[in-house]
């Protein structure tokens, strides 16, 4: 082959190069283009649904909707609401606006809304708690009751028995039932061996609105039920921190709400038991006395404190098997958030003022000031 044939070879394999080269940047190109394509129309969608989610659903809509928010409801449990029921788009959109806009304080109660609401207008309803109908009758658990006081007020406020009340409570299957609705807060714990009532200290004390002239035994209990649910999983990481399993934090703040009588006192008290616990002392703490014995006594009695029960903590160290009440939020509280002390004993005086002490020596001296 002469060198006139070569060189054509090596042009021809140049313009060949050339063209496979034009060709695979031709291709990059249209790649990278239909890349920012995907891209752009995926961030248009996204804004074009956030955006369209922050308006009302329907602007023209004039069908007013019946909406009930649980007692107990947080932002997002109330978002997830108002989606099911077809007044806001998107539940999560509206969760991180109201908490954009720092709004959390919102209503429980039964609201007439429509898909025409804006955002704000859905916002400030839930605020101010207006109502569509008033209820018609409310029940008031007190903070610091048993099951059994509880039982005594649900007869008084309705057709149920305070019997019924405690059989339902007691049921094995609705128990069970309850368990799998709230996994979080009714663990196995409260099935425990020497626990007197499973359900003891899980209804939230509080005023319960009803809208049914006659509701099922079984939805009021479940209507306590949740709002300890929502209110105990507000102090999750704060239980947690502490090493304590629900059971052990809801059995915790009950004892502080049978002893205290102010909200300082809850906090002090609470480290009291805490440092009790610390050094493995007993909490020797009357109301458990009471509640081992199973009735109200004005003055725990030298012989009341040898009953022999696995509640009794005058026998028995550390915490009870279960609560022995219905602690309520101030109590919560408390018990994640002790006050800072090396008090190991208190006493309360005859008019309820509680005097705490480092040193057993400091505490006799207490008896002798306030008691004696």
């Amino acid at each position: 082959m002469d060198n006139e044939a070569k060189k054509q070879e090596m042009l021809e394999k140049m313009r060949e190069r050339k063209s496979e080269v034009k060709i695979v940047r031709k291709i990059v190109s249209i790649v990278a283009l239909i890349f920012l394509l995907i891209v752009a129309i995926g961030g248009f969608a996204a804004y074009s649904y956030i955006t369209s989610a922050l308006k009302p659903l329907d602007p023209e809509s004039t069908e007013e909707i019946a909406v009930e928010i649980p007692m107990g409801s947080g932002v997002t449990s109330i978002s997830e609401v108002l989606e099911k029921n077809g007044i806001i788009k998107d539940a999560r959109i509206f969760k991180y606006y109201a908490k954009f806009k720092n709004e959390s304080q919102f209503q429980a109660g039964n609201y007439q809304m429509t898909k025409a609401m804006t955002l704000d207008e859905i916002i400030e309803s839930l605020k101010t708690g207006k109502v569509y109908r008033e209820p018609l009758f409310a029940i008031t658990i007190p903070e610091g009751l048993n099951l059994e006081q509880i039982a005594n007020v649900i007869e008084k406020k309705t057709d149920f028995t305070a019997e019924e009340f405690m059989t339902k409570v007691t049921d094995k299957a609705f128990i069970e039932m309850m368990m799998a609705e709230y996994p979080n807060l009714l663990t196995t714990d409260i099935l425990g061996e020497n626990v007197r009532y499973p359900l003891e200290g899980y209804l939230y004390p509080a005023t319960y609105p009803f809208y049914e002239e006659k509701p099922t035994i079984e939805s009021i209990i479940e209507t306590m039920i949740a709002a300890m649910d929502t209110m105990v999983m507000n102090y999750k990481a704060g239980f947690e921190g502490l090493g304590m399993s629900v059971h052990e934090f809801v059995t915790f703040a009950s004892l502080l709400e049978e002893e205290a009588t102010a909200q300082t006192d809850r906090e002090t008290i609470a480290s009291v038991f805490y440092n009790r616990l610390d050094i493995d002392m007993p909490l020797q703490t009357d109301p458990t006395v009471l509640y081992a014995l199973g009735e109200h006594k004005d003055r725990v009695l030298y012989a009341d404190l040898e009953v022999e029960d696995p509640y009794n903590t005058y026998k028995h160290k550390g915490l009870t098997p279960g609560p022995i009440s219905s602690p309520g939020k101030i109590s919560l509280e408390a018990a994640i958030s002790p006050s800072d002390t090396q008090y190991l004993y208190f006493l309360a005086d005859k008019e309820g003022n509680n005097h705490f002490a480092k040193t057993y020596e400091e505490h006799l001296s207490n008896v002798a000031k306030y008691i004696q």
